[in-house]
This record gives C-alpha cells, structure tokens and sequence, in this order.
C-alpha cells in the first residue's frame, strides 16, 4: 500500500523559511517522480515542483529561485526546503506521486501540512 506523509509545516514570517518533508512507503521509490502540489484557501490545486528519479528538479514559476526540492531515496524521502516565503504561499501542501500501471495512471496523495505565512 503506498503511504505519503508529509511533516514540517507551520506558521511563518513572511521572509522565513520552512523545510517540509514527506515520508514514502510501499512502492519503489528511487524509480518514480515525486511532486508537491499546494492548495491556497478557496483556490483549485497548484503545481509547486517535481523531482525525478534521476535527480532531475522543475519548478513552478511561482516559486522558482524560493524553493529547492531534493530526495534522499535511501530514506524514501523528498524534501523541500522553502525560502523568501510569501504571505501568497499559504496553503496545504501536498506530497504526491503518480504511478502507471497497464497505461492507467494513479495518483497518491499524503493527508497534507498546512504552511501559514504571515506577520
């Protein structure tokens, strides 16, 4: 059963900085790309950042030159250490990772961390 669990999440100063991270189960997971992907109050979801198996990274311009993502697989953990945070970065932010599987796509999702920048 894939598991995500996402941890670090918290109130900030605008100008802070936060290091989330998620913990993976049950798949394998230095063969697959990790995604966050956030959801602000009374918005759709937003694509922030992927990181690929071969270390590979992209950004959302939103957040592009704020954020860097990394993994470490033998731990099975992506991190994303977020920087300059915005008052506009305040959302949920999501783990993500999608599998294919007999040309179906699968998409897991962890229970979220909630990022709250304000003064």
């Amino acid at each position: 059963e894939v598991q995500l669990v996402e941890s670090g999440g918290g109130l900030v100063q605008p100008g802070g900085s936060l290091r989330l991270s998620c913990a993976a189960s049950g798949f394998t997971f230095s063969s697959y790309a990790m995604s966050w992907v956030r959801q602000a109050p009374g918005k759709g979801l937003e694509w922030v950042s992927t990181i690929y198996n071969d270390g590979k990274t992209t950004y959302a311009d939103s957040v592009k030159g704020r954020f860097t993502i990394s993994r470490e697989n033998a731990k099975k953990m992506v991190i994303p250490q977020m920087d300059s945070l915005k008052p506009e970065d305040t959302a949920v932010y999501y783990c993500n990772v999608r599998q294919r599987i007999d040309l179906k796509s699968y998409d897991y999702w962890g229970q979220g961390t909630q990022v709250t920048v304000s003064s």
